[in-house]
């Protein structure tokens, strides 16, 4: 990368001023989400008719995806039939997920739900090296009604359970997910960005088209799948 384009050189004290400014916006929008996360705490649910999904053991009801516990997200993967390789966003997004555990401690799960046939799913899951638990909804209206049917795009929903009955509580998709990851806020702090031709970025900063910089889903199973 050529560093002919770079930001101006200051002093120390100029730089502090200038790092104070933009400190100022930052609390403001960590606030900001505090309050995003109160409001989402506070929505209304909706009550989720019966559903049967397939999971690696076979057929299993949503409530029981929930594996005893209590709130659940969801991920929809994208999925195209008879494609060897899935959406690389997808792809991308859920190979960052090595350790859940975690969320034991709040009584809550994340896993996949994709519309692909659950054989077909799980021959994925492995070919790039996905360490989330999977289950198809291939058989059932669950992806459409979730609002990630097939051909449809990604999504992510959370649910919460009461005995055997299941609300759905939250729902995104597009850049809503982003919250959910680390690689965008991680290049987000460096002084290029993500280096999109949409960003707001001074003259002269390297830009390319959307998405190019991103890996391939042949690029994640080589540095996750089992050759890795």
């Amino acid at each position: 990368m050529s560093l002919t384009a770079r930001p101006p050189v200051v002093d120390a004290d100029t730089w502090r001023r200038e790092l104070d400014e933009l400190r100022k916006r930052e609390r403001a929008a960590t606030r900001e989400l505090d309050a995003i996360a109160a409001q989402r705490r506070r929505l209304p649910m909706v009550a989720m008719p019966e559903y049967t999904l397939e999971g690696e053991e076979g057929p299993v009801t949503l409530a029981e995806v929930f594996a005893g516990r209590s709130q659940l997200i969801v991920y929809n993967h994208m999925w195209f039939p008879g494609k060897e390789w899935q959406c690389p966003g997808c792809t991308g997004f859920t190979a960052q997920y090595t350790r859940l555990e975690f969320l034991d401690d709040y009584d809550a799960r994340f896993v996949i739900v994709t519309q692909g046939p659950i054989d077909e799913a799980l021959a994925y899951k492995r070919r790039v090296g996905n360490r989330m638990t999977w289950y198809s909804t291939a058989n059932s209206p669950f992806g459409t009604d979730v609002d990630a049917p097939p051909g449809g795009g990604f999504a992510v929903n959370v649910f919460l359970r009461d005995g055997d009955t299941v609300y759905r509580t939250w729902h995104t998709n597009g850049r809503g997910t982003e919250q959910l990851t680390h690689t965008f806020p991680l290049i987000d702090l460096l002084p290029y960005g993500r280096q999109e031709e949409w960003q707001d970025s001074p003259e002269g900063w390297p830009q390319s088209p959307t998405y190019s910089r991103w890996s391939g889903s042949q690029d994640i199973a080589a540095a996750y799948g089992p050759g890795a």
